[in-house]
């Protein structure tokens, strides 16, 4: 397990390495000055992030399907 990570974080290393010009995001209420790898890292964890909520949300949803179907 531990050198499945160490290559994942190797991996992460040199994507920030190889991307470390910064770029301007402009989201219309904020400004961003942020470099390509620390962009990226964060387009992935706000992904992760909503992908799990989606899945958390439509188990919740399906749960309460079959529990109202039961009931009547």
């Amino acid at each position: 397990m531990i050198p499945v990570c160490l290559v994942f974080v190797a991996a992460g290393v040199m994507l920030g390495v190889l991307n470390a010009d910064s770029v301007n995001y402009d989201l219309g209420f904020a400004h961003l000055h942020l470099p390509k790898g620390a962009a990226l890292l964060l387009a992935l964890g706000i992904g992760w992030l909503l992908g799990g909520l989606s899945a958390w949300f439509g188990m919740v949803w399906q749960q309460r399907c079959k529990q109202v179907r039961k009931d009547h």
